[in-house]
């Protein structure tokens, strides 16, 4: 079979149409003749290109509204038959079926569809039928027919027939990538019909992405990477445009996630420092530039090199502080021409706009990667708020108090565990991430909070007066006496320990408040 193949004759049935009238204008310059179906014929009959309908092809009209119309022998038959094979062309000849050389599909919008909230009936007749058909069908038999499944295709595929025909590379090629979207556009539908019956965890679950941006590499140079879109619309990275600044590495990715999931916990102005997804400074404030000065105060030393996230749109007075250190990445929802600026004068900071803020409550699904498999589970999307709240302690908080612990629990939530933050003012004092036990974490919460102390050259430690959050129970009396021993005066814990009765004695004895939540923030 020779590599090279002209196209003879040429199915396009396209929903998307750009491009398609002029490549259909190539097709018929080079004696192609053209089968086309409904709007997709209309537009190239309106440029004044020979083209037959797919019914006049077939000899069966459309019918059931469409519905069936390409679901037939002269179409698949034309796709599916080996010209290699004498007993599939004599077949073809003996039921008048002609040879389709090229396929030009599309997919009716159905992801769009539901992205837009379209009832349940629309979502349906937005299911394509014959368009996956006919891609499969084109792309097993690629050895002799063309699949295109994107307007970005039609160039190369262009290019090579004005070079005397398609290679088998390029046909190759693009039946994967045919494959990879009718997979893909099936398991938007198996997702989609998961949570219109309500059901988290199907017997088979379909995940599928579109590939955004090639990587450097991932969290080590010898990592090959990828980032990778769901269709979702999540407001975050995969809706952010990025203004300025040098390519994203996959850490930048995965931190600047985690400091926007972050932010999004605050409903007043906030700003979220992340260093290697964990958060090392967070703060609310009457706007953004007061938020900053916080929440570079809990640890100026890891804030250098680190990622901010504003949940507000970004002005001149904010820039300039964030500025005013190296940070690698800022993502906030939006930036006035002021701000923009100041940033512009910063050439390899990376500037993010989402266009909107993510909302904490929505629900989603969480996947992870394992030997063998894949692990699933829900979103943390619980919000403690202090109705929900059990004192256990002889003194109650402070309504000063209790909104700083509520604070540092949302805060808590987005900390590596074992997880323990201090907070005062609605603004974090000292955190401890990702340690092997509850004490080490508490331990070195407070000297991260002495230590920035010492830095901004306060007379006592920021954790003195603080609250403490921590995201699991204490375990043990100990975690909580260092705390008390830092200077705190209320915590906000699940509870559920066997020795609780324990810890609540330690914070009675050091006239703490404390209250439980029932509910823990686990994050590894």
């Amino acid at each position: 079979m020779t590599d090279r193949l002209p196209v003879r004759r040429a199915l396009l049935s396209v929903s998307d149409k750009t491009g398609i009238v002029e490549f259909a204008r190539f097709l018929a310059a080079q004696g192609a003749e053209i089968l086309s179906t409904g709007g997709t014929a209309s537009a190239i009959r309106a440029a004044g290109i020979p083209v037959k309908d797919v019914s006049e092809h077939t000899g069966f009209p459309e019918i059931m509204d469409g519905r069936v119309k390409t679901l037939v022998p002269q179409v698949h038959g034309g796709l599916l038959g080996r010209r290699d094979l004498a007993e599939h062309l004599a077949q073809m000849e003996q039921h008048s079926i002609a040879p389709i050389d090229l396929v030009a599909v599309n997919l009716y919008p159905f992801e769009a569809t539901v992205a837009k909230g379209a009832d349940f009936g629309t979502c349906i007749e937005n299911i394509d039928i014959g368009g996956p058909a006919m891609i499969r069908s084109a792309a097993k038999n690629h050895d002799s027919v063309v699949v295109i499944t994107d307007p970005e295709q039609i160039a190369e595929v262009r290019a090579e027939l004005e070079e005397g025909g398609t290679t088998l590379a390029l046909r190759r090629r693009l039946a994967h990538a045919a494959y990879a979207r009718t997979a893909s556009y099936d398991a938007a539908i198996s997702t989609w019909f998961a949570g219109q019956r309500n059901e988290t965890f199907p017997p088979r679950l379909a995940v599928a992405g579109v590939l955004r941006q090639s990587l450097r590499y991932g969290e080590n140079p010898h990592q090959a990477a990828a980032f990778y879109v769901d269709g979702s619309a999540r407001p975050g990275l995969a809706t952010a445009e990025q203004v300025q600044g040098k390519e994203l590495s996959y850490n930048n990715l995965n931190d600047t996630d985690a400091a926007f999931e972050c932010v999004a916990e605050f409903d007043r102005p906030a700003i979220v420092i992340v260093k290697h997804a964990n958060p090392c400074g967070v703060a609310e404030a009457e706007d953004l530039s007061a938020a900053w000065d916080l929440a570079l105060r809990c640890d100026p030393v890891s804030a250098f090199g680190g990622i901010v996230a504003a949940n507000r749109s970004l002005d001149a007075a904010a820039a300039e502080r964030i500025t005013a250190i190296f940070t690698e990445v800022v993502v906030a929802p939006d930036a006035d021409a002021a701000a923009k600026a100041i940033f512009a004068k910063k050439k390899n900071l990376r500037l993010l706009l989402t266009g909107g803020m993510p909302d904490p409550a929505t629900p989603g699904l969480l996947v992870k990667s394992v030997a063998g498999g894949f692990l699933a589970q829900t979103r943390d999307n619980g919000r403690i708020v202090a109705p929900d709240l059990r004192v256990v302690t002889q003194r109650a908080p402070s309504d000063a108090e209790m909104t700083d612990l509520l604070f540092a629990f949302r805060v808590c939530k987005h900390v590596k565990s074992n997880a323990i933050v201090y907070a005062r003012g609605l603004a974090t004092a000292g955190i401890g991430a990702g340690q092997m036990n509850r004490l080490e974490s508490a331990r070195i919460a407070a000297w991260k909070a002495e230590a920035a102390a010492q830095i901004a050259k306060l007379p006592e430690s920021l954790a003195k007066g603080s609250v403490v959050a921590s995201d699991a129970f204490f375990p043990f009396a100990d975690g909580l006496e260092a705390a008390a021993a830092a200077g705190v005066t209320a915590v906000i814990q699940p509870g559920g320990s066997i020795r609780d009765a324990e810890v609540i004695a330690a914070a009675d004895n050091a006239g703490l408040a404390m209250v439980f939540t029932g509910m823990r923030h686990f994050r590894h």
